[in-house]
């Protein structure tokens, strides 16, 4: 369903009961809330929550900000690199301000956060600037963004930076954008838990059908980059907090969740073998277990 968020037009989907403890989840970089899979919320909403998942403003099936433009991506990153102000088309802020125009377009007061890689950045806003709408905070392979962490390798980077084959049809289109992205989840997948390449491709295809929108990739990717004071902030976080890494994430190295975890007051560490930056099934009940028990459900 399409609800007004913080004046915003955003696809949101609501799953379990209407007493259930509601569970808002976040997800990450030009992905959609199809990413959150639907077995890992079924486990959740056993466990007792109302599980609400949306696509961010910009992807999926919410409101376009194409009229903003593309950001030239070298530029912002070079900006980035040596500590300078870098202009974003709209800011973390704005997509933390965005999920509580969830809350409060579904009457909900407080709620149980979950955000995974970018999702986990605006959870973490939600945590230290909207703290009194957040009843516990799971943070799943993300970063306090701070500039000493250590970075993605370059190989990693030009998979991430790197773009689908050109095509001459839309159906060759179609098929180069889904081996483009079954590529990039061989680079940064979880090594311990490798998919089946028939499933993941699968999986992408629908979510491609569903909407393709690369342009909004960079502009998030340049609101990541300008939101360069998140880290001194984290000590403002009073909701309990639960960080959950992949030993073996190859995105975000797992030094950025013991550096989220030091930051943040009272917050407990998870971090997992063979996990890297996805969500397998295999550890679907791990990552269920977590976000119930750092929220205290039974």
């Amino acid at each position: 369903m399409q609800l007004s968020c913080n004046g915003v037009r955003l696809e949101v989907e609501v799953h379990g009961p209407d007493d259930g403890e509601p569970l808002l989840m976040i997800m990450g970089l030009g992905m959609q809330l199809v990413a959150w899979p639907d077995g890992l919320v079924e486990q959740l909403v056993a466990r007792g929550f109302r599980v609400i998942r949306f696509d961010n403003r910009d992807v999926g099936l919410s409101q376009s900000f194409d009229a903003l433009g593309v950001p030239n991506i070298p530029v912002a990153a070079l900006l980035h690199t040596f500590g300078l102000p870098v202009k974003a088309p709209y800011q973390i802020a704005d997509l933390a301000r965005d999920a509580v125009g969830v809350l409060d377009a579904l009457g909900i007061d407080r709620a149980h956060v979950c955000g995974a890689s970018m999702g986990g950045m605006i959870a973490q806003h939600l945590g230290f600037a909207h703290g009194q709408r957040v009843k516990s905070l799971t943070l799943m392979m993300t970063t306090s963004g701070h500039r000493s962490l250590p970075k993605e390798s370059l190989k990693v980077r030009r998979a991430m930076l790197s773009r689908p084959r050109p095509a001459s049809t839309p159906a060759q289109k179609f098929e180069h954008v889904v081996e483009h992205y079954a590529m990039l989840y061989g680079v940064i997948g979880s090594p311990g838990y490798p998919p089946e390449p028939q499933v993941l491709r699968a999986r992408i295809a629908q979510t491609v059908k569903r909407a393709f929108r690369p342009q909004a990739v960079a502009r998030q990717l340049v609101a990541i980059a300008a939101d360069t004071h998140r880290a001194e902030r984290l000590p403002r976080i009073t909701a309990p907090t639960l960080v959950l890494h992949g030993e073996s994430d190859a995105l975000i190295p797992v030094a950025a969740a013991h550096d989220l975890a030091r930051r943040i007051p009272g917050a407990r560490l998870e971090t997992l073998p063979g996990w890297g930056h996805d969500l397998p099934e295999a550890l679907w009940p791990r990552l269920a277990d977590g976000i119930a028990g750092i929220a205290g459900m039974p």
